[in-house]
């Protein structure tokens, strides 16, 4: 990558490697979500220093063509998943849009060893997985119960957040953005602990949305969304 041609200015090595990464995703050659050679390996291929690579992968993160995950390396962004039926939204984004005031309170957070969990989430049996328990109000209503179980290798920094200033599912989509999920509705009746916290009359039921995301060609996180039947509503557009 040259920066001078003929006497003349030409690209700055920067932009002619964003250029690169841009051409090597658009013809498919490198495909969302996969990791991108390291900056070490990119400097070296190309005889750049490694600050110019760095501003140059800097701003491709800025400008949300990749992801960085402390710790694992830069990862090719895909956010297609969020247009579908089941809209992977945050609680506070939805609340917001109707004009009304959000505000979560945290119960757990926590890390933990629970084997049903690292089965769930295809991690080993000594690892380690992070647990949250969130309340969700509207105009301080309580509508949403946020039960929450997150892979430590996708989101190593889950349990340093303030989930009570950005949500959950902010966090995941601003650090590894859902590359997919699948998902379950059912209405059940509340445990306890579920109905005391959405200050809930006993007996009556909840719409239950459970949902298992992918990031990272990973189970990134599984949450089971408890939501009281006279205060919700789910809509979808397809």
């Amino acid at each position: 990558m040259n920066t001078e041609k003929n006497g003349t200015t030409a690209t700055p090595a920067y932009q002619q490697l964003k250029d690169y990464v841009r051409k090597m995703i658009e013809t498919g050659q490198w495909r969302l979500g996969d990791m991108i050679p390291t900056e070490l390996s990119l400097a070296s291929e190309f005889a750049l220093s490694r600050m110019t690579v760095n501003r140059a992968l800097r701003e491709l993160v800025s400008e949300n063509v990749l992801t960085r995950v402390r710790g694992r390396g830069t990862f090719i962004t895909d956010r297609r998943y969020q247009s579908t039926l089941i809209e992977i939204r945050s609680i506070a984004e939805e609340i917001r849009s109707r004009g009304d005031a959000h505000r979560s309170k945290v119960l757990l957070l926590e890390a933990t060893h629970d084997v049903a969990a690292l089965q769930t989430l295809e991690l080993p049996q000594n690892g380690t997985a992070f647990h949250s328990r969130i309340v969700h109000f509207e105009n301080d209503v309580p509508i949403q119960f946020e039960d929450r179980y997150v892979n430590s290798l996708v989101f190593p920094d889950y349990l340093d957040q303030d989930f009570e200033s950005e949500t959950p599912n902010e966090y995941m989509m601003r650090v590894a953005p859902a590359q997919g999920a699948e998902y379950w509705i059912t209405a059940r009746k509340t445990n306890a602990m579920v109905r005391q916290a959405l200050m809930m009359p006993i007996g009556e039921p909840c719409l239950v949305l459970r949902r298992r995301t992918e990031a990272q060609r990973q189970i990134a996180s599984d949450v089971t969304l408890w939501h009281p039947a006279s205060r919700y509503k789910l809509n979808g557009r397809y």
